[in-house]
């Protein structure tokens, strides 16, 4: 900004514009005299020293205050430091140090540096943005400032890969990732100012982006060389996550949205434009790096004398961070997936070898194409808790041979989840075989019993008696809920415990159990005779079909305890005829019918599961099951709080529940059926901040509001579904 500006202001942060700029230098002038003698720790020298800063130029330049909107002008000696500037703002516009940060070229100031150092000249444009606060207590982020400049400076040294080995530098690193990723959530409170903060992680970024390509590259020279450090692809993690989760969340309010690069120009956004073609670039090194080490690997892995490099154990974690920066860019994410797929050999060799249980392996799940079976299966079977062969906590049965059925359901379907995780014991009375063999026959027998038609839970498909759907007609057991139920159990602990049974599902009922829409190809194993029948109907002539010669109408005949019965497909479907312009809706409803409708009592025990209640929260209930941490029942807060909540819209609570909680749908037991009580915590904060969460610990902490209105305000803040579900939690 120009002098003549009309915007520009003295340095005595008054909000009154002036005409020229030789009254803003002279009042500057002024001003300067002022700060020096009420700001004692900004006075950096004696009479002396003063006579030696009259010998040097002084500057003149302007700072843009951008909470106010307002530009100032201020004049300063090159030899004062970043810190003392601060001290005089402060003393004037009453903004804590610690809460300032003074911009120039892109880049944050460091305290302990002169204006001289940073390169600040006459008519130098500043800007003054607040700090980003992750917690109640904002000084933190003065410790954090100088932690940075001491990583930084620790790292600055002559000899550079001296620097990057060192290990106080490492440790420093290290631990300034965690410190990131502990404030991470808590940085989507803050929309706009986020990307001036990311810019002091660049560095760091950078460094640790160059040591994973340069070890990439090592790690394919020899077998024995250790390729990239499982702490350098943590780090990596670590500072990444927050600039990727700000540039998704600003980027677009509602979600991620997909960004475009303009050959010329670049990203085009008013805040992220740095960022965004910093992470790109990190991006395309790493993929081309990543490429060539596992077209490396399909090499190595062809043929008899496969060698397995150790370099290659970080290669799943780093494809697992390019994932993620994928889903920010346009095309990025078919490009990342095309390198995959050309590897598939070399990724289902990593997935087979490195894959672990505490890992998580969902983004390998999005393409089936660059799987095969067995890494699918090893991944699939990482998902179950790993069988434990301590004998002091296996779960035992002593089943009757003759019993069997009724027995195992007793042991398996009454006994608690935990104490099936630690593996099984089984013994059949009067027998004194015991052992891993046992335990073999009684799941192929159990499971016989299960799929045997005479207990009427499934069908077996006409095509293959290997493959099962659910039986319509199961609802002749009273009990036949319970049994599926227990069903899915012991087809679980098979699973767990690597046993084949040797019989399998039908798609039908996997396409059910998704919800997905089952076409007529689908059900050609499950049910053959209504496959061929529906077929033909869609291949007859439509003259043959619109002359009424099959005489169909929109109805289905059902078998049921002996008795035929005749359903409609639709409300009125008993006079609407079957033409060449509905026959393919009657056959979609023909298949729903068969497949979906009539076992839907069979599927809703599985919904109610996996969904939750359908029925409105109680707040009774929630009460019931909330305690207090620096409030106590009878405190006025929560007397307002839980009115404010009965009067809630029943989709309001839900966005509540699940801002404390992360769950929306509570279990069909109501709250008694979550994991934890809740809890309502007294904070500290002042009365104008939202209450916050830690979804972890079910916690919902608030301050001590003033009055009902004060806190329903709040409250219906956080009750918005977009902010609810997006902003608040930790």
């Amino acid at each position: 900004m120009r002098k003549d500006e009309p915007n520009a202001v003295n340095s005595s942060f008054d909000s009154h514009p002036h005409p020229t700029a030789t009254t803003a230098t002279a009042t500057t002038a002024a001003t300067t005299v002022e700060f020096s003698s009420r700001v004692s720790d900004a006075q950096s020298a004696t009479d002396s020293a003063e006579s030696t800063h009259s010998e040097s130029p002084r500057l003149q330049f302007f700072i843009r205050i951008i909470s106010e909107g307002k530009t100032r002008v201020i004049q300063a000696y090159p030899h004062d430091t970043v810190k003392s500037l601060h001290e005089r703002i402060q003393l004037v516009t009453g903004i804590p140090v610690h809460e300032q940060r003074l911009i120039y070229g892109g880049k944050q100031l460091q305290w302990e540096r002169s204006l001289a150092e940073c390169s600040i000249e006459n008519d130098a444009g500043l800007q003054l943005v607040g700090r980003m606060r992750s917690t109640e207590h904002s000084h933190a982020w003065q410790v954090i400032d100088e932690m940075v400049s001491i990583v930084r400076r620790s790292h600055q040294v002559e000899d550079e890969r001296a620097g990057d080995e060192d290990p106080l530098y490492l440790s420093c690193r290290s631990t300034f990732g965690m410190m990131l990723e502990s404030i991470r959530p808590s940085m989507k409170r803050v929309r706009g100012g986020g990307a001036i903060v990311m810019e002091e992680i660049f560095p760091f970024i950078s460094e640790m982006a160059s040591r994973l390509c340069r070890d990439l590259g090592l790690s394919m020279e020899t077998p024995g060389t250790a390729g990239p450090l499982s702490s350098d692809v943590r780090d990596f993690t670590a500072f990444v996550l927050p600039l990727r989760t700000m540039i998704m969340v600003l980027v677009s309010f509602e979600g991620p949205k997909s960004v475009t690069f303009v050959e010329g120009e670049g990203y085009k956004h008013p805040v992220l434009a740095q960022e965004l073609e910093f992470l790109y670039h990190i991006f395309i090194d790493l993929l081309n790096r990543m490429d060539e080490c596992l077209r490396g690997m399909d090499g190595n892995l062809i043929g008899e004398g496969e060698v397995v490099y150790s370099g290659w154990s970080q290669y799943l974690a780093i494809l697992k961070e390019l994932h993620g920066i994928s889903k920010i860019y346009q095309g990025a994410e078919e490009q990342f997936w095309t390198v995959l797929r050309l590897s598939k050999t070399a990724l289902c060799a990593l997935i087979i070898k490195y894959a672990k249980r505490a890992d998580d392996h969902q983004w390998l799940l999005e393409r089936k194409d660059v799987t095969d079976f067995e890494s699918r299966r090893h991944l699939a079977m990482m998902m179950f808790p790993e069988a434990k062969e301590d004998y002091e906590e296996l779960h035992e049965m002593l089943i009757n041979r003759s019993q069997l059925l009724a027995e195992s359901f007793e042991y398996i379907q009454r006994a608690e989840s935990e104490s099936l995780h630690a593996g099984l014991f089984m013994e059949f009375k009067n027998e004194e075989a015991t052992g891993p063999g046992v335990l073999r026959e009684w799941f192929f027998l159990v499971c016989q019993a299960i799929f045997n038609p005479e207990n009427a839970l499934f069908v077996a498909c006409p095509n293959d008696r290997r493959r099962f759907y659910p039986n319509p007609t199961s609802r002749v057991d009273p009990m036949h809920l319970e049994y599926f139920s227990f069903s899915g159990r012991v087809i679980a602990l098979a699973l767990m415990h690597k046993v084949q049974v040797g019989t399998v599902f039908d798609c039908v009922f996997f396409l059910q159990l998704a919800g997905k829409y089952i076409s007529l190809e689908d059900i050609r194993d499950a049910d053959p005779c209504l496959y061929n029948s529906c077929k033909q109907i869609l291949d007859m002539d439509s003259d043959f079909i619109d002359s009424d010669a099959l005489g169909l109408t929109f109805v289905r005949e059902v078998e049921e305890f002996g008795s035929r019965k005749v359903v409609e497909l639709c409300p009125g479907g008993k006079s609407k005829v079957v033409n060449s312009q509905n026959r393919e809706e009657y056959v979609r409803l023909l298949i729903e019918h068969r497949f979906v409708t009539s076992i839907s009592d069979q599927l809703e025990d599985l919904d109610w599961m996996l969904h939750g209640s359908e029925t409105a929260i109680c707040v009774d209930d929630w009460k019931a099951h909330t305690e207090y941490n620096g409030y106590k029942e009878t405190d006025p807060q929560i007397f307002w709080f839980w009115k404010i909540v009965g009067g809630m819209s029943a989709e309001q609570r839900k966005v509540l529940l699940f801002f404390w909680t992360s769950v929306k749908y509570l279990p069909v037991e109501g709250f008694r059926g979550l994991a934890s009580q809740l809890y309502i915590y007294r904070s500290t904060e002042s009365h104008d901040r939202l209450p916050s969460s830690q979804t972890c610990f079910y916690r919902l902490c608030f301050p001590p509001y003033p009055s009902m209105a004060v806190m329903q305000d709040r409250l219906h803040v956080i009750t918005q579904e977009h902010v609810g579900c997006s902003f608040g939690t930790r």
